[in-house]
């Protein structure tokens, strides 16, 4: 039935509504409806500030309303798109077990810090000291590459071994992340309550996919939608990924053409004595 209700209106696509320059991508109901992106948790266990996003009950579970989540998409992904062609690294966040390895492919995919192990508790509000612990692995590289490691005992080698792989387990994704992120993406705020409060203390954006039993407000972009099923998670993290990105193209786009700008008067330069030359020639 809830298939039905949504299949009549799904004739004509949402389109992202991004800058010229951004990727473009539709934003489909039916695509969104196939994901099963609209299955929320029990009636039961909902959160009233989400109602509304609620389209409707059904067999004691609330039916999201997917016509919001793809408007919300809409503005999570232009926002997002913005924040990418600035320059500035967005931190994704999802150590529920259905969603860290999705979330840590598509982060991966355009380059962007990712957390999908046990978030670090002070990973924001005491970032000086996450940095030391990255910086240690990069100690511990060197040592490898310029044979101090070896010059260890076996006891020590081992140690530093174990030390190095935790280490990159849990900071491994971030070792390129030298400032505080512009904004966090979170699956599951509920879940992931520690890196919301650390954001919220820092005033960083918070984008998120929220489901029926969670608090919308603590979130700035809210995407409603089904947080613990794979293919609702792929799919969401399809549109924002993509949609960053068109932004991180877009810069890519501006300094090519600011290069291009550089160079031109330097060609002007090298080309005028030649022309010169040739006027000369043509007086004598």
């Amino acid at each position: 039935m809830v298939q039905a209700i949504f299949a009549k209106k799904t004739t004509k696509p949402l389109l992202i509504q991004q800058n010229v320059n951004y990727y473009k991508m539709a934003v489909e109901v039916k695509e969104l409806l196939e994901a099963g992106v609209h299955f929320g948790h029990l009636t039961r266990k909902w959160d009233p500030n989400m109602a509304p996003y609620v389209y409707m009950e059904r067999n004691g579970i609330h039916i999201i309303n997917l016509y919001k989540t793809a408007a919300k998409i809409d503005e999570a992904g232009e926002a997002l798109a913005k924040i990418a062609s600035s320059g500035r690294k967005i931190l994704f966040v999802a150590t529920k077990k259905q969603a860290k390895d999705i979330v840590a492919e598509k982060a991966a995919n355009i380059n962007m810090p990712y957390i999908t192990e046990r978030w670090p508790g002070g990973m924001l509000t005491n970032f000086i000291t996450i940095r030391k612990a990255v910086k240690k692995m990069a100690t511990i590289d060197r040592m490898k590459k310029d044979g101090t490691f070896n010059s260890l005992s076996k006891k020590e080698r081992l140690q530093v071994d174990r030390q190095r792989a935790k280490l990159e387990k849990n900071l491994g994704s971030i070792s390129d992340m030298t400032r505080l992120p512009a904004a966090l993406f979170v699956v599951d705020i509920k879940r992931e309550h520690i890196a919301i409060a650390e954001a919220q203390k820092l005033n960083i954006p918070i984008f998120a996919m929220v489901d029926t039993n969670s608090d919308p407000r603590q979130v700035d972009y809210v995407i409603p939608a089904n947080d613990d099923a794979s293919k609702s998670i792929d799919k969401i993290l399809t549109y924002v990924t993509n949609a960053i990105a068109g932004g991180l193209a877009e810069r890519k786009a501006e300094k090519d053409a600011t290069t291009k700008e550089d160079d031109a008067p330097k060609a002007e330069k090298t080309s005028a004595p030649k022309k010169k030359a040739v006027a000369q020639d043509e007086e004598e």
